[in-house]
């Protein structure tokens, strides 16, 4: 017994309850409790307990007749040596182990969906002793402890349990409550001490602190939006309308005394302000915790916290379930590429690569400076799939936009020859990352119908929102960056150069239905000295404006559903920056009103009328008019659903376009439904007088002509008057 005791002393006994708590010694019963800087111990109902010489241990040795009359979960009253200050604890070595051998089974398989309701920290009450039960994986070290507030951050006051072989370590602790602060001191097997914040913490403290928080009770919070999540299952989003406004929580605006919204109001302010524009989505910006504002969100600490910086899990709720009643859908910028190196957080959390890679050829994003997740330890992909499904359950997310997935899906990305070794069949693709990919758009789907899947990849992987059992990853949706580059290297250009780059502009109709396309102007293109949308247009600041409308207009027009970044609906001068708010006071000026009047009612035609997106994925929603007009930059298509045809005219140059004539296929007046010119827009009110009528002139292969004026930098949207 002097040599366990002589470890538990030392800090490295892997397993304390071999030595503390309730233990039969021959006859009688011994009671033992370590408590560093404790001047004495009392065992409350039998009175004080007796120091081992030399050592913060204290024992009560008692009968069976005396045992019998004790509670199984006894209470200790101690005073501290540097205070004075007195004590009572029920300790937390009489509680047996609670976590079951299937979840430890499930978690080792890397099957354990719900494993965040079992590891991290959970308020709980055991046996009707309140308290917080930790547990944390942390194989192959020799102790892990929780330290915190509640026991002066002393490593050896609260060591844990270990559970087997399986690497997870467990204590419950009573009288604990909620944002009490923790961390987990381990002790690696060279020796060093760690001490690390909690992968699986559902609250963190404000930065630059570090600590994890104990959270409140799982599943206060009382949602309202029970018709959202039914409708959300039966959902047809391939042919419904989706048009996503992506923000930055800190910096869309401020409250007014200079400080960050909190998601309440947040909620206050931005959802009516996306229900007027017509957006039928939020996409936030990374808002689990991060240490760094710079990074913003896209370096995770905190996989499982919402960050503080903005309110409470429960506030965060309280947003979503506002938008929801709105009928507005939330999605998250989930990032499972990467984490940061930062060494209270996940990197080398045993002391050894254990949530990353060890090789670093394969485990570290050179460019970025930051670690990659080992997705062929099961653990780890448990950790990261249960994430995504843990905000989808617990925050009722309606989608994940997955970020960089180009980086994880090729073993030589961003590195030169000789920085990579090739998988098992020789070749550049990360078989281990294709199937955690694949596994995590499998459970989403099968658990969460409905519940979007979007993934931001920039090369050419083929099938990537194409079914799994078809060959494909299993998304629902990808952005098309192929799209977004040339459309934006098109309208950089000075319009007399236009007529040499039209195939910029029509090359995305050659693979426009080899995936489901979101079309994003998303915050990657406002930052970095790209400079902001409107300023990237050429010509004087009228043509700036009429560049802007007419790409706005071109985005909603083209098959694929929309994205657009906070400020460019407002016309916004200067590029993003995460530590001011959008330039709210442009709104005064007409010119940038009439920007977000436009994109309010490009929302509004786009929602309402099926021809703009039931067909966003099928080619039988578009029609090629005119795509070969490139001495004049002109365009026109067709967007049809049902026996509604939506005629869309593009004039990329500044000069009005008298008597054009495009050939449709049927006779009748058609009306202008919107025209990117109007004066309510900016524009210099050139068109079409609301109304033109066919004539019987056969051209573009088709039985009928529209004789139309088209205005300069403009787009002119038209329908048959039935």
């Amino acid at each position: 017994m002097s040599s366990l005791l002589q470890k538990l002393q030392k800090g490295c006994h892997h397993d304390p309850f071999e030595v503390l708590g309730r233990h039969s010694d021959n006859k009688n019963i011994v009671i033992r409790a370590f408590l560093p800087n404790a001047e004495s111990v009392d065992l409350i109902g039998v009175g004080p307990m007796q120091r081992v010489p030399k050592t913060d241990f204290f024992e009560s040795r008692l009968t069976s007749a005396e045992d019998g009359k004790m509670p199984r979960h006894y209470a200790l009253r101690f005073i501290e040596k540097h205070d004075g200050s007195e004590h009572e604890v029920v300790s937390p070595y009489s509680f047996e182990p609670q976590l079951g051998e299937l979840d430890k089974h499930l978690f080792a398989e890397g099957h354990h969906w719900e494993i965040y309701r079992h590891l991290g920290a959970h308020l709980t009450n055991i046996d009707g002793v309140d308290g917080c039960l930790f547990a944390v994986w942390v194989p192959n070290v020799q102790r892990v402890s929780i330290v915190g507030d509640f026991n002066g951050w002393h490593g050896l006051r609260h060591s844990m349990r270990c559970l087997g072989f399986s690497g997870i370590w467990e204590l419950f602790v009573p009288g604990l409550h909620p944002a009490d602060a923790y961390k987990f001191e381990i002790l690696t097997p060279s020796g060093a001490i760690l001490h690390k914040s909690d992968p699986y913490a559902r609250a963190m403290s404000v930065r630059p602190e570090t600590t994890s928080l104990v959270p409140v009770i799982d599943k206060s919070y009382q949602w309202t939006d029970t018709k959202w999540m039914k409708r959300r299952q039966q959902w047809d989003w391939l042919h419904a309308p989706v048009s996503i406004y992506e923000i930055h929580a800190g910096s869309w605006q401020h409250s007014d005394s200079g400080e960050y919204l909190n998601y309440r109001e947040l909620a206050a302010r931005l959802i009516p302000y996306v229900q007027e524009l017509g957006y039928t989505h939020i996409e936030l910006l990374p808002i689990t915790e991060y240490p760094l504002d710079e990074s913003w969100g896209y370096q995770v600490t905190g996989y499982y916290a919402p960050t503080s910086r903005y309110g409470s899990a429960d506030d965060l709720r309280y947003f979503i379930d506002a938008c929801h009643e709105q009928g507005i859908g939330v999605i998250l910028d989930w990032v499972p590429a990467h984490f940061p190196k930062d060494e209270f957080a996940l990197a080398r959390f045993n002391g050894e690569p254990l949530y990353e890679y060890g090789e670093i050829h394969k485990g570290e994003h050179q460019e970025w400076g930051t670690l990659i997740f080992n997705y062929g330890r099961r653990e780890v992909q448990n950790f990261l799939i249960a994430n995504a499904l843990y905000w989808i359950n617990e925050f009722h997310i309606d989608g994940l936009r997955v970020d960089a997935v180009a980086s994880m899906l090729y073993l030589d990305y961003s590195r030169n020859e000789g920085e990579w070794e090739p998988n098992q069949y020789g070749g550049r693709e990360h078989i281990e990352a294709i199937s955690f990919i694949k596994e995590l758009n499998t459970q989403v789907h099968a658990q969460f119908p409905g519940v979007l899947t979007i993934a931001e990849e920039s090369t050419s992987w083929p099938m990537v929102s194409r079914p799994i059992d078809m060959g494909g990853l299993g998304f629902s949706m990808k952005w098309n960056m192929g799209w977004m580059n040339d459309t934006l290297d098109y309208f950089k250009l000075e319009p007399v150069h236009r007529r040499f780059h039209q195939n910029q502009l029509t090359f995305s109709q050659l693979y426009a239905w080899t995936e489901n396309f979101v079309l994003p102007l998303s915050h990657d293109e406002v930052v970095h000295g790209k400079l902001s949308l409107l300023s990237k247009m050429p010509g004087d600041n009228w043509q700036k404006f009429a560049n802007l409308r007419l790409l706005f207009a071109y985005q909603f027009a083209h098959p694929g559903k929309k994205l657009l970044f906070m400020g460019g609906e407002i016309a916004q001068w200067t590029e993003w920056s995460e530590k001011k708010t959008l330039d709210w006071a442009l709104c005064e000026h007409d010119t940038h009103t009439g920007i977000r009047q436009l994109v309010k009612d490009l929302n509004q035609l786009y929602v309402s009328q099926p021809a703009m997106h039931r067909y966003d994925f099928e080619s039988e929603g578009f029609r090629w008019i005119s795509c070969d007009d490139a001495d004049n930059s002109v365009l026109a298509f067709i967007r049809s659903a049902s026996d509604v045809e939506i005629i869309c005219v593009f004039n990329f140059t500044p000069v009005p376009r008298e008597n054009y004539q495009i050939g449709v296929p049927l006779s009748g007046d058609y009306l202008e439904l919107l025209n990117t010119d109007a004066a309510c827009y900016g524009g210099s009110n050139s068109g079409n007088v609301g109304k033109v009528s066919t004539s019987e002139i056969a051209n573009h292969s088709m039985s009928q002509s529209l004789v139309l004026t088209l205005p300069p930098l403009a787009a002119v949207f038209l329908v048959k008057e039935s």
